[in-house]
């Protein structure tokens, strides 16, 4: 198995159609300048809605229906539990790593494509738990999810160039929902970002800010 992006797909103008019927305001961007501000905004600590191509299909959001943020945070854990996620203190977040750097951060054992698919935890290495914070669990583990450029091209230099302004390949990953299932189409994300306290909204080439 090389990927679980089996899921629905949106046209560019049909998610432009539904953001203008809708009454939101947006930029259509560029790959370049998307991922650009996008890696901004994460730097700058804020969450993200991010959804592009074809929903996953399983049951993690694995960088196609996720929310972002930036793990630095120790109190990250509870703004999203708290603002956004509407759920118990207590539940956690997975990281996302870039393939190249997971062994320098997670003791990952062997290599396995089931890594690629965030059902597994692996400790996080003790002189890397105070840089990561709001992923690591009370054990010392967390739920990695591990990312090829090869499957997620656009996703991966997301981290990437997070990893560039902080030094640091992860960012955490959590399902694009809030007390219900995650989102799917458009619409579910237009919903879900106006009713939660995410940040912005990062939709195929558009950002969305209202």
């Amino acid at each position: 198995m090389q990927g679980s992006y089996l899921g629905p797909d949106f046209a560019q103008a049909d998610i432009e159609t539904r953001l203008t019927a809708a009454g939101a305001r947006f930029e259509v961007l560029s790959e370049e300048a998307l991922i650009a501000r996008s890696a901004a905004a994460l730097g700058s600590e804020s969450a993200l809605g991010w959804f592009q191509g074809r929903m996953e299909f399983g049951p993690r959001a694995l960088g196609n229906r996720s929310l972002l943020a930036d793990p630095r945070r120790a109190d990250m854990r509870n703004i999203l539990n708290q603002r956004i996620k509407h759920r118990e203190d207590f539940r956690p977040f997975a990281p996302s790593v870039m393939a190249e750097h997971a062994a320098e951060w997670f003791e990952v054992g062997g290599p396995s494509t089931s890594q690629e698919f965030m059902l597994f935890a692996c400790p996080v290495k003790p002189d890397r738990r105070n840089r990561i914070p709001a992923i690591v669990h009370q054990d010392g583990s967390a739920r990695l999810h591990i990312v090829r450029r090869e499957s997620n091209p656009r996703f991966h230099e997301l981290i990437s160039r997070f990893h560039a302004r902080t030094g640091v390949p992860v960012v955490i990953n959590t399902s694009f929902n809030d007390s219900e299932p995650i989102v799917c189409t458009p619409a579910d994300a237009i919903v879900t970002f106006r009713k939660s306290g995410i940040d912005a909204l990062f939709m195929d080439d558009v950002y969305l800010t209202a």
